[in-house]
């Protein structure tokens, strides 16, 4: 018996391919520096600090199109933002996982397979939480 278990995907969307320490590869796109990725659109870089010194400010590109869900990834270990950012996230009804950024990539791979609307901030593998 032989099946195939390759998400469908909608045209054009990416998932993470490969990545390393200093560096994500999402769909062609070779990326070496922080990122966020919403409704096809990557923004790098996005945030020069860890995640525990975002702002509200660092989130705002989330009111222009909402996902279900965002998936945080954090760099070397889970961390988590402020309070004051996860207030935030709550008040616009966005579920949130934050984890180490190898795992959000693999998580946010198979959100999309799940056809969830799914979006991205990730920090690179080697920063230290």
């Amino acid at each position: 018996m032989q099946g195939d278990i390759t998400p469908s995907l909608e045209s054009g969307q990416r998932l993470f391919h490969t990545y390393g320490d200093d560096f994500f590869q999402l769909g062609k796109d070779r990326v070496e520096s922080s990122l966020y990725f919403n409704a096809g659109r990557i923004v790098a870089p996005w945030l020069a600090v860890d995640i525990s010194k975002a702002s509200v400010e660092d989130f705002k590109w989330l009111e222009s199109h909402t996902p279900e869900v965002l998936v945080i990834g954090t760099g070397r270990r889970t961390a988590f933002p402020s309070e004051e950012v996860m207030d935030y996230l709550a008040s616009l009804h966005v579920g949130y996982e934050c984890m180490d950024s190898l795992s959000a990539a693999r998580t946010f791979n198979i959100l999309v397979g799940e056809g969830r609307s799914v979006a991205a901030a990730m920090l690179l593998p080697k920063v230290k939480a």
